[in-house]
């Protein structure tokens, strides 16, 4: 009777663990010293461990040039067809690289092919100085960014992640936070992370010669639902690898920093991949049915119309059924001018077992101003005109 008993607790209190809606961290056993998982869309975390110690990156300090760098090309400011020019502080640049010569021009789309499949300092190098005429300023520009993100435990001397010195560092969290930036305002970069080999040819003064880019990403052929992004690895930083995936519309960044060895990083970045594919549930409300227009006091116009500010989306790693998710909206009957357009004029609540999970805000959709002494004068008017 007694391990009966035993059995039939160890039971309920795994029942109990998957019913919190809390990640069942057993199911994930890393020799890692510093991970996370989260869901790109919504950036919820889903598991995470030491993510906040900051840590040596290598070269996933790529992903934040790679960041700047299709940042630029949507402002306009350089584009993929650019001619970018090997400067000799580029072409000295050791440690993983695709062997660019001084005085060599590739284009730009070429120059992040060679940074996201295989990783070339030189290439990283290169396209700084192409965007801020040194890279010392593009690392100005990437601690910029890094603030603005919030990423509060980073700091870049470098673009492309080979040194080693403790002012260059980075956590688990930030690099999920940038790698979420990347790829979900520029999905474009997964057309680079996706290549496992490209030839591209050098132009030199020494003729024409072909070479191989192969992907330093071994997740493109070990798991099939990997879509990207980048490795990393020195003496100080050991294996680092800043793994994207996407299946059934949920799309997941794993980061593993410091791992002991390159199989290592792989396999527990595969391991976390697959625990959240088996874990997560995406609720996704687009919300693009048209809502009726709030009635007006005291302005120009009787009525303002109302938009969604866009899609809800809810992220559950809990086991429950979205399928009772409840959408409860919350309006007024009626507003008083002025209201601008793009202000909150009230909300639709989602919730779920009873718990509200989140709201879409409901935008004014024009701006309706304050009516005056002429406007009534105008509106009585066209009454007895009529």
């Amino acid at each position: 009777m007694y391990w009966k008993k035993r059995i039939t607790a160890v039971f309920l209190c795994f029942i109990f663990i998957l019913s919190s809606g809390l990640p069942v961290k057993a199911q994930v056993q890393l020799s890692s010293p510093s991970a996370i998982l989260i869901e790109a869309s919504t950036g919820q975390v889903i598991f995470e461990q030491d993510a906040s110690t900051r840590r040596s990156p290598a070269s996933i300090t790529k992903i934040m040039t790679l960041l700047l760098a299709f940042e630029q090309i949507k402002a306009g400011k350089i584009n993929l067809e650019d001619e970018v020019l090997v400067s000799e502080h580029a072409s000295s640049m050791g440690g993983s690289q695709v062997y660019l010569a001084q005085g060599e021009i590739q284009t730009l789309d070429t120059m992040l092919k060679c940074i996201a499949v295989s990783s070339g300092n030189d290439a990283c190098v290169a396209v700084a100085e192409h965007i801020a005429g040194s890279e010392e300023a593009f690392v100005d520009m990437m601690n910029e960014k890094a603030k603005e993100l919030g990423m509060l435990d980073t700091n870049f001397e470098d673009c492309c992640g080979l040194t080693d010195s403790d002012g260059h560092y980075t956590s688990a969290k930030d690099v999920a936070i940038m790698s979420r930036e990347l790829t979900t305002k520029y999905p474009d970069v997964f057309h680079y992370t996706q290549i496992w080999m490209e030839d591209i040819t050098h132009v030199t003064r020494q003729g024409s010669i072909n070479f191989t880019l192969s992907s330093t990403n071994k997740l493109l052929k070990q798991y099939q639902w990997a879509t990207g992004l980048k490795t990393g690895s020195t003496k100080k930083a050991k294996y680092c690898l800043s793994a994207t995936a996407s299946k059934d519309g949920i799309d997941l960044i794993a980061v593993i920093l410091g791992a002991p060895d390159t199989k290592t990083r792989f396999s527990e970045a595969q391991a976390l991949l697959t625990y959240g594919f088996s874990t997560c549930k995406l609720y996704i409300d687009e919300n693009k049915e048209a809502l009726p227009p709030l009635r007006v006091e005291g302005g120009v116009a009787e009525e303002v119309p109302i938009r969604y500010m866009g899609e809800f989306r809810y992220l559950d790693i809990a086991g429950n059924d979205l399928g009772q998710v409840e959408k409860k909206l919350e309006l007024p009957e009626k507003v008083k001018a002025p209201v601008k357009a793009g202000e909150e004029a009230g909300c639709a609540r989602y919730f779920l077992n009873g718990t509200e999970i989140g709201k879409a805000p409901v935008l004014y959709g024009q701006d309706i101003e304050k009516a005056l002494f002429l406007d009534y004068l105008k509106k009585t008017i066209g009454f007895f005109l009529l």
